[in-house]
């Protein structure tokens, strides 16, 4: 049996004493940096960020064997610890050891399949929420910023689902009040400390950051405050809560361990969490049926047949009967991957693709290029949802390569949410409005911990269809 390579003989893009690469990275393309490493240097690469050295690997074999040792042999990062705890919000995202196994739970049962289908009519109220705004946008030929908007309806979702509390920031005119504006500073920072050779923010907060984050914490008190007024005054919400944060305060207050830092952190976590990647996907999403208008009529046809005469859906069934789109959102996830790496830390001395990685060395899995490989997967350029629907070994070959919401006993825990979302806003769309010149875009690829779309702009016009069934019938 051959001996695994020590991880610093492993080929990489050569760096400069002390600084490491440091000085080569573009912190909002540094998905796109990696991913042309690999073209260069192959699937299994090294670099280093100051004394800290990365693996780099591209495979999806080598990354799924990675993602499934998590917590035990490979964690988040101990920088990453840093930032959640000079911050004061560590949440499930970030947490690690006895930390992440007690909230684990305390978050997922929120999440699951039974508790988003619940949730179904108020994921209904937000979506035509949404279709309100744009209508009154196209009344007055008035330009839309695709992702601004989608963001203000994955916020107002995740607030409504995780403290019964709607924002209403789709009805907001200005950006004066919106929570996005102090949640937008949070994952560049995050970016700009995990990738500086010395993390000087540790020691000097930048003013500006200081105040988003007092204004953060401030908004998540008060959706504390207004929880726990509501079980007082309600004592049977204990054994029968309405939301995830009633839940989350109800295992706080027994013997679950669960801290008030526990609620706190994963209160911020969860707002963080449910704004950019599912806006960011349905940006794309739209995008890219806009380039392809064969399959935008198809995904437009499955949205009419299932709708009917319904703006927008209003039952959880119908969710599910949107096969076509959802495949749609399974390829969009391919090609343009919200969370396109995942940065390891080993806990101990592992083996990753035959490469011995010591222990507080880094694995950073890089998620696209095993979903483009044309040596594994068909057509693999090409967005073809079609692909997802076969059950045979087209889709078996994209599912292996492609893992989205991760894998392992840290999959992403609003998985089910974040689909349900992505169909229930798609659907209201294609039905009810042509945004023509979405197709002229040309949007670029902008990395802040999740990889969203930049200049995504339209006019969005009401669809005939749509706007003759809100016309009362004439009498008999």
């Amino acid at each position: 049996m051959t001996a695994p390579r020590p991880l610093h003989t492993i080929a990489g893009p050569k760096g400069l004493p002390l600084i490491g690469n440091a000085h080569q990275i573009r912190n909002e393309q540094f998905h796109a940096q990696l991913e042309s490493w690999a073209r260069e240097w192959g699937p299994v690469y090294s670099f280093a960020i100051g004394a800290r050295k990365f693996l780099c690997i591209t495979q999806s074999d080598a990354i799924e064997s990675v993602l499934r040792r998590r917590p035990a042999v490979f964690r988040r990062s101990s920088r990453l610890d840093q930032i959640a705890s000079d911050t004061r919000f560590v949440g499930v995202f970030s947490a690690n050891g006895d930390t992440w196994r007690r909230q684990r739970p305390m978050v997922t049962a929120g999440l699951d399949p039974t508790h988003v289908r619940a949730f179904m009519p108020v994921l209904s109220e937000v979506t035509g929420a949404l279709r309100q705004r744009w209508e009154t946008a196209a009344q007055d030929g008035q330009e839309i910023d695709l992702l601004a908007d989608l963001m203000r309806f994955t916020v107002d979702v995740t607030t409504s689902l995780a403290f019964g509390q709607n924002l209403h920031t789709l009805e907001e005119t200005d950006d004066t009040h919106l929570i996005q504006q102090h949640l937008n500073v949070i994952f560049p920072m995050m970016l700009r400390r995990l990738l500086a050779p010395v993390d000087v923010e540790h020691w000097m907060v930048r003013k500006e950051t200081r105040l988003h984050l007092e204004a953060l914490r401030k908004a998540v008190l008060g959706f504390i405050d207004r929880a726990r007024a509501e079980l007082r005054a309600d004592p049977e919400l204990r054994s029968r809560p309405r939301n995830l944060l009633q839940a989350m305060l109800v295992a706080c207050e027994s013997e679950t361990g669960i801290t008030e830092d526990d609620l706190v952190g994963n209160v911020f976590t969860i707002l963080l969490a449910g704004e950019d990647t599912t806006a960011s996907t349905v940006a794309w999403l739209l995008w890219l049926l806009h380039q392809h208008p064969d399959k935008l009529q198809q995904a437009r046809a499955e949205a009419l047949a299932v709708l009917g005469e319904d703006p927008q859906a209003s039952r959880w069934e119908q969710l599910q009967a949107m096969e076509f789109i959802q495949a749609c959102a399974q390829e969009t996830l391919r090609l343009k991957p919200v969370a396109p790496l995942i940065i390891n830390e080993a806990n101990e001395d592992a083996v990753v693709a035959d490469v011995l990685v010591p222990k507080g060395s880094f694995v950073m899995c890089v998620m696209r290029p095993a979903g483009l490989d044309a040596r594994e997967i068909v057509d693999a350029a090409s967005f073809s949802p079609g692909r997802w629907v076969d059950q045979g070994a087209m889709a078996a070959a994209a599912r292996h390569a492609t893992m989205p919401f991760g894998s392992g006993p840290r999959i992403c825990p609003g998985r089910y949410l974040a689909l349900a979302e992505i169909k229930a806003v798609a659907s209201m769309i294609l039905t009810r409005f042509d945004l023509d010149d979405l197709a002229t875009n040309s949007p670029t690829e902008k990395f802040t911990f999740v990889m969203a779309p930049v200049g995504l702009r339209s006019r969005p016009r009401v669809r005939q269809s749509a706007a003759a069934s809100r016309q009362p019938q004439a009498l008999a």
